[in-house]
């Protein structure tokens, strides 16, 4: 086996990265949540961890990007000559000494799969069962994300009729996007939505969660180039271009509409550019990404807006941002792609190309999020009917870190308003107001 030592170096850092992704997404939805519900909420991000590894161990990476020999199978799912990774085993992407481990390839892509199903739980923060959710990323895995990456990435419909999507606009947000918006449909609203403050309750942890995505995302687009080359380049110098001024956009946006700039605003706005970059970073100039993370700043600030129009309780805005980002992205291609990945795409309508590369921009969205939508709300009423996907009423107001995981995120003792108290735990002063940390 031959392998170019400098490119598997590069992926295997590529690949810690985008695995840190989704410790660093724990903490943005983590800290978006209220405190009753933090742990759970994380938790459903390194569940997916677990359960997503062992199916793409067993199947996944397979039915992702093996041929299983049929024409027409092949252009829906792989094949199972990959089954439990043996036939990977001291084997290289390419057998010219350029490549890379087999197996190398095999994990980086199985953390793009982690990820895609952990963006989903920010929809049913405060409510789900943990069980239901375990259950659910197994088969949300199986039956839409491996299908859906083959489609792109394999060798499947989409990919050959010449689809752009560099590092999983279509794949992973929209995707992710589209069954977040259908499993938020299932499940119903939060008790409270609408009438109750649901305030993140603690923004440092949101902060640090977008500084983990923004480093870990460098590693989720310009590794997918696949080698140390200018595209990689390219890539990494876009995902930095558009994430900052997406995250400035969102603030002018603010600004003016509220009359005030916030934290919470920087970090869904730097999330909202790394989305709609992910699609195009290897494929346009450095001018056409500060354009795709204006529009994607300004268009998602007002976008995670729509769950209060149209009476979904999307908790953590994974629609305005990951669905309507990632469409921002992907359709963009069709009027800016300026280096075409693959012989047979075209570049885009501002470079000369036809209308057809900008129906495939369009086609793709609509196919994988109509697909992801459908299969996504079928499973979750099928969970919902039979073992429950929602906790009872009591124990969402009484909080799913006490109830389902016997846990708090915080125990920080008694907390007195005079912020004194005594050696023996009694306020000192009598006039101070005991607060229930």
């Amino acid at each position: 086996m031959k392998i170019d030592s400098g490119t598997t170096a590069w992926m295997l850092a590529a690949t810690a990265l985008v695995l840190l992704m989704t410790p660093g997404l724990a903490f943005f939805y983590g800290g978006m949540t209220r405190a009753k519900s933090v742990l759970n909420m994380m938790m459903m991000s390194f569940g997916a961890i677990i359960t997503v590894t062992v199916a793409w161990v067993l199947y996944g990476h397979s039915l992702t990007f093996t041929d299983n020999g049929s024409s027409i199978l092949n252009k829906v799912v792989g094949g199972f000559d990959a089954l439990g990774l043996q036939s990977l085993v001291d084997t290289a992407t390419k057998d010219d000494g350029t490549g890379m481990p087999s197996l190398v390839f095999s994990a980086f892509q199985l953390t793009f799969a982690i990820i895609t199903v952990a963006l989903i739980s920010g929809a049913i923060a405060d409510r789900a069962k943990f069980g239901a959710w375990m259950l659910f990323s197994v088969l949300w895995a199986t039956l839409v994300y491996f299908p859906v990456a083959h489609w792109v990435w394999g060798t499947g419909w989409l990919n050959t009729m010449g689809i752009e999507d560099f590092a999983g606009g279509t794949v992973v947000h929209i995707n992710a996007g589209a069954a977040a918006l259908a499993l938020a449909l299932v499940l119903g609203k939060r008790q409270g939505w609408r009438k109750e403050p649901m305030r993140p309750h603690n923004l440092t942890l949101v902060l640090l969660g977008t500084g983990l995505l923004w480093f870990g995302w460098f590693g989720f687009n310009a590794g997918s180039e696949l080698a140390v080359d200018g595209t990689a380049g390219l890539a990494f110098m876009n995902t930095q271009i558009a994430t900052a001024v997406a995250a400035g956009a969102w603030l002018v946006v603010e600004k003016l509409r509220d009359g005030h700039a916030t934290s919470l605003g920087v970090a869904s706005g730097a999330v909202a550019g790394l989305v709609a970059i992910t699609p195009a970073c290897g494929f346009v100039d450095p001018w056409a990404a500060m354009l795709i993370g204006l529009i994607a700043g300004a268009v998602c600030a007002y976008a995670v807006g729509m769950k209060y129009r149209l009476g979904f309780d999307d908790s953590l805005d994974v629609v305005g941002v990951h669905l309507v980002g990632g469409v921002i992205g992907a359709v963009s291609l069709g009027f800016l792609a300026a280096y075409p990945f693959l012989d047979q795409q075209s570049k885009g309508l501002f470079y000369g190309g036809g209308l057809g590369q900008l129906g495939l921009q369009v086609l793709g969205p609509v196919a994988v999020g109509g697909y992801s939508f459908v299969l996504t709300w079928v499973m979750g009423k099928i969970i919902d009917r039979t073992m429950g996907f929602r906790v009872s009423t009591e124990d969402e107001i009484t909080g799913i870190d006490v109830t389902t995981h016997a846990e708090t995120g915080y125990d920080l003792g008694t907390v007195y308003a005079s912020g004194v108290a005594g050696s023996n735990g009694s306020a000192v002063s009598t006039a101070a107001k005991k607060v229930d940390a």
